[in-house]
């Protein structure tokens, strides 16, 4: 199945809406607007301690300043999703959709946040500011505005950023509106760098250096290798190098190769701007305060796990590693420490146990929506439609999902959605957006 066929199925099968009745006196009107919302959560997240706030006026191993002011307002919530599985109402339009900035940070779950945002955006028919080329904006370069696809006949500004770049917070603010919710994810460092290693060690030089010399020695992985000695393979002149340490810092624009002065001014600027910075580890937790922020429904915070490699894929990190890993990637250890600090103080302020109980509703809802449109998951990609055949490497295998055949066309319509890989959902609302394919990088 083509992806311009893709386009054009999908679409059909969005959903009007549902019929909604005013009183006995009223008609049937505008399909796909009956929106009811009532009861607010309460509760407290079992496992979630209370830490203090560090001093934040000297770098160190958890850095930090000022406490932020608490955006999370009480909210009502719908829950009365119909009981027989039916999603008329998640794939309803919404209104006055906050336009969004979501940096998708590498290997930390970001593939999974911009799933939920694309489904968002295809259903409110945002306008997305998409790269001018392919799926990134220019990555490695820092995002700059010229970066950035015109806007399509019909729209006054871009309501939706969340592909792949290299944060440039002033340049971002020349494209998104001024009231433009910014998000992005970090996750716990080890793993964040073995999965980079694990996924791009055939695209970045430093790990290709490895991986030759892994190849040729024979007792020690590549990963084992480069962290034994990573100045060896690793060249800071290389633009292709940047996530070769401290990718996540890397990815938020900030020097990943030392401390410097500049690093209190960049996290005090990161702090400013982004209203959220979710945490991979508590990745439930920081969806509740997402729909808090998006004003999304529990069914629509729905999602599967995406870009999933194959467990022989994953090393495993033992002691030694683990410093190791520490030591090379320590600016995202500081990073990391630093907004998980801050996304604790965001917790305690939205009520724990007010938490608690959303996000064991939350998690009721996903098993239930899982259940209505997952036949199988940890497919491997040979088994997969190219529909939903997730991007491989040439060093792991990324899994997929198989989607129920026994679904009306709304649901598959949205199922389908749930697990489409980021490169055919991404194709699918470019074209949708332009009427066009993506134009491919020059080649000079």
């Amino acid at each position: 199945m083509t992806i311009r066929r893709l386009a054009s199925q999908l679409w059909r099968y969005r959903v009007s809406g549902l019929m909604l009745t005013l009183g006995v006196t009223c008609l049937l009107i505008l399909v796909g607007t009956h929106l009811l919302q009532h009861s607010s959560r309460h509760g407290r997240h079992k496992g979630w301690t209370k830490k203090p706030v560090k001093d934040r006026a000297q770098p160190a191993a958890n850095p930090g300043f000022s406490r932020p002011d608490n955006l999370h307002q009480d909210r009502k919530r719908r829950s009365d999703t119909p009981k027989d599985g039916s999603f008329l109402k998640i794939m309803k339009p919404r209104t006055q959709t906050p336009a969004v900035v979501f940096l998708k940070t590498h290997k930390t779950g970001s593939s999974t946040v911009q799933n939920l945002l694309f489904r968002m955006g295809e259903r409110d028919k945002a306008t997305f500011a998409f790269p001018h080329h392919t799926y990134q904006f220019n990555y490695p370069d820092k995002f700059r505005a010229k970066f950035v696809d015109e806007l399509p006949d019909g729209s006054s500004q871009y309501d939706l950023l969340c592909s792949n770049m290299r944060l440039d917070v002033g340049q971002l603010k020349q494209v998104m509106p001024q009231n433009a919710i910014y998000i992005t994810i970090l996750r716990e460092p080890l793993r964040t760098f073995e999965s980079v290693f694990s996924y791009y060690t055939s695209t970045v030089p430093a790990f290709i250096l490895a991986k030759k010399v892994a190849e040729t020695s024979g007792h020690k992985s590549a990963l084992s290798l480069f962290l034994d000695s990573p100045d060896a393979f690793w060249d800071p002149e290389e633009p292709g190098n940047g996530l070769g340490k401290n990718p996540m810092s890397f990815d938020l624009g900030l020097d990943n190769q030392q401390w410097n002065s500049t690093w209190r001014t960049d996290l005090a600027l990161l702090e400013d701007t982004f209203q959220l910075v979710m945490i991979a580890e508590h990745f439930d937790e920081s969806l509740i305060l997402l729909g808090g922020l998006l004003n999304l429904e529990l069914e629509e915070l729905a999602y599967v796990y995406l870009n999933v490699r194959s467990h022989q894929d994953v090393s495993p990190l033992d002691d030694d590693t683990q410093v190791k890993i520490s030591t090379w990637n320590s600016l995202d250890v500081l990073l990391y420490d630093f907004f998980l600090q801050l996304f604790l103080e965001k917790v305690e302020k939205y009520g724990l146990e007010r938490l608690n109980s959303e996000v064991a509703l939350l998690r009721a809802t996903i098993d239930r929506i899982r259940q209505k449109c997952v036949a199988r998951k940890g497919v491997h990609p040979v088994e997969l439609e190219d529909l939903v055949r997730p991007w491989q490497t040439d060093t792991v295998t990324i899994l997929g999902y198989q989607i129920r055949k026994n679904l009306t066309k709304q649901e598959q319509g949205f199922c389908t959605r749930l697990v489409l890989p980021e490169l055919q959902y991404h194709t699918h609302l470019y074209f949708q957006q332009y009427g066009r394919d993506m134009r491919a990088v020059p080649t000079e």
